[in-house]
């Protein structure tokens, strides 16, 4: 662990800066203690080896400016998804004037922070209940500074058709600010949503760049509910960005959480699910595309604590430049968790000689009665496929565009939110070497 002063210090005019007032202070406030006790990870911790985040501990952060009234309809329009709930928030401040919150009969779409002021009993007895908090700093530091994010709660037999965006806008100011976005979705038994959490910066080049996120999503599930949730980080290369996705299956139900990392300086991404009931299905999908000097660490766990449950792990990387990537996955499977079905793959595909990966996939089974695979693999597009696309006319750039796409599109088009997956397959092209001989069709 680190030393508490330095740390707490480092975010102590974000916590300043909160309302004592509010309901949730009196969840902040030992949230704000076990920081100051735990303060951030460092590589000592085995779940910390490969990422380093001394840059973010050496760096004081402000409460983040009201830039609400510096962001406009045309500039969140390309991140639009259609006429669905949208919920915008900018700089972690809720923006009324940017969102659309239809009414929907069964289903609460609503700011975090009007929720707990307007009727804290809603999120009082779900808030927290997801997260296992494994004196991870950052977990803490969420709580700690919590202030806003998006409430979603489905009644019971409630469906919402059309996806449920939520929009976090980054602005950045004259100083390195923090923001701390939470997520509580909590879907009672036979509901179902499709959720989308997009995390882009609008207006580098007016400040310092540098922020960081600290995001955390709640998602709690009872029997035969579906939720589909979507996470895209795309801030700027000077962002840091920590985010935990925990998912609680408290009943029978079928959860989806696909990851795709676009940007950010340094970027860790926890995903954890509880299988909690008999019958449970969780599928984790991820793309990350890193280049230049960025880093992305992904760490996965699924524990299956009840019989007769499915999980899928399905993480795929591309690095350019000197990228460096993390995957750590770990499947547990408890002693009562008979007929556990279970597979885990992590595949990386280098596009330089100094672009670097560490995998690391984890079986834990005490079951004897199971089926749990894991695999993982690393290497660089192979000549005999550049030679096939060459002999039919191919030029060299465009082969190699070619494979590149094919390989990152397939967990793309697992996206069932088309306009999302569009925006996913332009950013795929233009992170890609020579990806415009795509776009243009010049092959």
């Amino acid at each position: 662990m680190t030393s508490t002063m330095t740390e707490t210090g480092t975010f102590t005019a974000a916590f300043t800066a909160l309302d004592p007032a509010s309901p949730a202070h009196a969840l902040r406030s030992p949230a704000w203690e076990r920081f100051g006790a735990t303060g951030l990870p460092t590589p000592r911790e085995e779940r910390w080896r490969y990422t380093n985040v001394k840059p973010i501990a050496s760096t004081t952060f402000a409460a983040p400016h009201d830039a609400r009234n510096d962001v406009s309809h045309d500039d969140i329009e390309p991140y639009r998804l259609g006429d669905g709930p949208r919920l915008v928030f900018v700089n972690g401040h809720f923006a009324p004037t940017l969102s659309r919150i239809p009414e929907h009969a069964g289903a609460r779409v609503a700011s975090l922070a009007e929720t707990i002021a307007d009727d804290f009993a809603a999120v009082e007895p779900h808030l927290g209940g997801a997260v296992s908090y494994d004196d991870d700093g950052f977990l803490h530091l969420n709580t700690a500074l919590l202030a806003d994010g998006a409430f979603l709660h489905l009644s019971r037999n409630t469906v919402v058709e059309a996806p449920v965006q939520l929009l976090f806008v980054s602005v950045p100011g004259t100083q390195p600010h923090v923001t701390c976005p939470r997520v509580l979705i909590v879907a009672e038994a036979c509901s179902q949503a499709t959720i989308v959490e997009q995390h882009v910066t609008i207006g580098v080049g007016s400040g310092s760049g540098a922020c960081l996120t600290n995001a955390l999503t709640e998602i709690i599930t009872h029997d035969d509910a579906v939720i589909d949730h979507y996470k895209v980080q795309g801030e700027s290369d000077e962002t840091w960005h920590y985010s935990a996705v925990q998912v609680a299956q408290l009943g029978r139900s079928n959860v989806t959480s696909h990851c795709f990392t676009l940007g950010g300086a340094i970027t860790r991404n926890t995903v954890d699910a509880q299988l909690g009931a008999e019958g449970c299905d969780v599928t984790f999908n991820g793309l990350f595309l890193p280049r230049h000097q960025e880093q992305v660490d992904n760490h996965l766990r699924i524990d299956h604590l009840k019989p007769n449950c499915r999980s899928w792990q399905f993480y795929k990387g591309v690095l350019d430049d000197r990228a460096r990537a993390v995957f750590s996955g770990r499947i547990y499977v408890a002693e009562d968790a008979q007929k556990t079905d279970a597979k885990q793959t992590n595949m990386n595909l280098l596009l330089s000689n100094t672009a670097h990966v560490d995998t690391k996939p984890q079986l834990e089974i005490f079951a004897d009665d199971v089926k749990c695979t894991h695999g993982a693999t690393i290497g660089q597009i192979e000549e005999s496929q550049l030679f096939y696309l060459r002999t039919r006319g191919i030029s060299p750039d465009a082969a190699r565009s070619l494979l590149v796409h094919a390989f990152a599109n397939e967990t793309i088009q697992e996206v069932k939110v088309e306009p999302l997956r569009r925006q996913l397959e332009a950013e795929l092209i233009e992170r890609l070497p020579h990806g415009g001989l795509l776009a243009g069709g010049r092959l």
